[in-house]
């Protein structure tokens, strides 16, 4: 397990960022991969779609450094490496490298109107390493407390940076925000079984397999059998409490950010629905929300 990422405001052992040939831009491009959830939409308070914008950027392109394409494991974190110091000599004032201009132009456009908090970036960053390091060396999670300590770095930080850039504080909120983050990561590893277990990458624990006599080489198989659907329903049940914990915040927040919150919820738990109505069959089966879901989302959203 990596220790968390440990950041300072300076940018000792940090290399200058490679200057791009013209001035890097500051307005991050539209979001327009799928999601399950709104992201920088209209609902979003208009002054605050860029800085969501672009951070959505930087997760992105870790995440496709991290998933995407043919590079080896070892490729893969020492491009992630260049990535992570590319952020802390952006962070500390440098110009955006040509490499990744497009991303950490608008991101840098948002550190100096926001002062968006540089260690929770890197810990998106510090859990897109670990997926790479367990996924290469075939480990798994032992029990739910450490695929609880990947989400707090995996997911977690979003909500937190978007907390920041709303004004929100307290630790009521952070708590409640965390609980939300941490249900759409769950929801997430529940919704893509049938992608990431032949990908090599198992986020059904060790300790949830054993209690319910789940073998990995069953799991590897994607077939439902009465164990591994009871599995899965009690995941998704774990899941649907995590949401459910977090869910006063929808309150808590202003004006559109709040009715944005509800569309966020609203999309996990309705994945949730699909999950538990395939009753296993997501093992081979990837729920995905459609038109008349969305509808459904808005009428659960404006009733909550």
């Amino acid at each position: 397990m990596e220790s968390r990422a440990r950041l300072s405001s300076d940018n000792h052992g940090v290399k200058p960022a490679t200057p791009p040939s013209s001035p890097a831009p500051t307005l991050a491009a539209p979001v327009t991969h799928y999601e399950n959830f709104p992201v920088a939409s209209l609902l979003c308070p208009p002054q605050l779609r860029q800085p969501i914008a672009a951070i959505y950027g930087f997760a992105r392109t870790a995440d496709d450094i991290a998933d995407e394409g043919d590079a080896t494991p070892v490729e893969r974190l020492a491009e992630l490496s260049d990535y992570h110091a590319e952020l802390l000599a952006v962070a500390a004032g440098q110009t955006p490298g040509a490499r990744w201009a497009s991303v950490f132009g608008p991101l840098q456009h948002a550190f100096r109107a926001h002062e968006l908090p540089v260690p929770l970036l890197a810990d998106l960053l510090s859990a897109f390493s670990q997926d790479i390091h367990k996924t290469a060396a075939g480990e798994t999670y032992a029990d739910r407390a450490e695929l609880l300590d990947y989400c707090r770095r995996s997911a977690n930080p979003v909500g937190r940076l978007l907390l920041h850039l709303y004004g929100v504080h307290d630790d009521q909120a952070l708590a409640q925000s965390d609980a939300i983050c941490s249900a759409l990561q769950l929801i997430n590893f529940w919704q893509d079984l049938s992608v990431d277990i032949p990908r090599g990458r198992h986020y059904l624990t060790d300790a949830d397999c054993a209690r319910h006599g789940v073998s990995r080489a069953e799991l590897a198989a994607l077939v439902s059998t009465p164990a591994n659907r009871q599995l899965i329903a009690e995941n998704a049940r774990w899941a649907r409490e995590c949401m459910l914990q977090g869910l006063p915040l929808v309150h808590r927040l202003p004006g559109r950010a709040g009715w944005e919150l509800r569309l966020v919820v609203q999309g996990g738990l309705r994945i949730l629905d699909k999950v538990d109505a395939l009753q296993g069959a997501s093992l081979h089966t990837r729920p995905k929300l459609g038109k008349a879901d969305w509808l459904r989302m808005l009428g659960r959203g404006l009733r909550m």
